[in-house]
């Protein structure tokens, strides 16, 4: 073989490959944004992923994740959103509050579903619940609403407790509106509320010093991704300190919390990626009305219950969706 049909044969080689890869199609990338840690996530991740096969989309196979966890330092958010549009993500998953705003705050081209505890009409996230408008549609959670609720069970449960706290974190979306929707829901059940904030782990110890000197006889824990970031410190220590406390996230019984009642978790999150699925079929998200959830559960740790020397009453253990013995 001559010099040049060598040199040429060899061009071929090398350059087949390339246009090989090159034919091959694009693999789309869904940007996944979350202001907590990923371990205390990883059922909800799976109803996410869940979602988007239900739409065709795998995880590995056509649609690729990047994900970014602000490990509860929400003033991470803006700069983890940042980076997903930088790497021109096809779609922003932002699924928790202190997320959305991060990811609207980076965007108004990049479609974003966001997945919050609150009303998206109210906080300018969308135009109305139906129309939607502009980049950002959504699975919404009535957080607010529901916590309303929460201090009508524990105060079933305990219902010599006169003075209960709310456990918040200051620096989160949550907090004033929580704080509103509990003192309103304290003053007709003749409740007194205490306000109670940590933005760390050192506070969050201080928070439940400051319980047992203050003497309060029951515990609401705030929504906010932080807590959930922490549930293992704040079950421990509700457990150490003798008190009542309910959670939002079923996630927190299931250690050794007392009670939860909020949404199906892994459900929302499996909506969510249904709805970042149809956007990468080519759905507008103005043309996706924001959904709330349907399903509900509570769920009572009997165990704690009677370690804290509770007696659940009848009609509790009858509305609840789980019982942990």
């Amino acid at each position: 073989m001559r010099r040049r049909e060598f040199i040429a044969a060899l061009g071929g080689v090398a350059v087949w490959p390339l246009a090989a890869h090159a034919q091959q199609p694009r693999m789309l990338v869904v940007g996944f944004l979350n202001a907590g840690s990923a371990i205390p996530y990883a059922k909800q991740v799976t109803g996410f992923r869940e979602g988007l096969s239900e739409t065709g989309y795998v995880e590995g196979r056509n649609v690729l994740i990047e994900y970014r966890w602000a490990e509860g330092h929400n003033d991470r958010l803006p700069a983890l959103a940042a980076d997903l549009v930088q790497r021109h993500v096809a779609v922003i998953a932002a699924t928790t509050l202190p997320a959305a705003p991060a990811a609207k705050a980076a965007t108004a081209i990049i479609p974003i579903v966001f997945l919050i505890g609150g009303d998206p009409v109210e906080l300018g996230f969308v135009q109305s619940m139906d129309r939607p408008g502009g980049n950002m549609t959504g699975v919404a959670v009535l957080n607010v609403d529901l916590i309303a609720k929460r201090l009508e069970l524990l105060h079933e449960l305990v219902p010599k407790a006169d003075t209960v706290a709310l456990l918040v974190n200051p620096n989160s979306a949550y907090t004033e509106p929580e704080t509103s929707h509990v003192h309103e829901a304290g003053l007709a059940a003749g409740v007194k509320v205490l306000l109670l904030a940590a933005i760390n782990e050192n506070e969050i110890g201080t928070a439940f010093a400051n319980l047992v000197r203050q003497k309060v006889g029951a515990l609401i824990v705030s929504a906010d991704p932080f807590f959930t970031s922490h549930r293992d410190q704040v079950v421990a220590l509700a457990a150490r300190h003798a008190i009542p406390t309910i959670y939002q996230w079923r996630d927190f019984p299931e250690i050794g919390g007392l009670v939860s009642y909020g949404a199906d978790r892994v459900d929302i999150y499996r909506q969510t990626g249904i709805y970042v699925g149809r956007i990468l079929s080519g759905v507008q998200p103005s043309d996706l009305p924001v959904v709330q959830p349907t399903k509900f559960e509570l769920v009572i740790n009997l165990k704690t219950a009677k370690a804290l020397g509770i007696s659940v009453p009848i009609p509790i253990l009858g509305r609840a969706d789980e019982v942990i013995e």
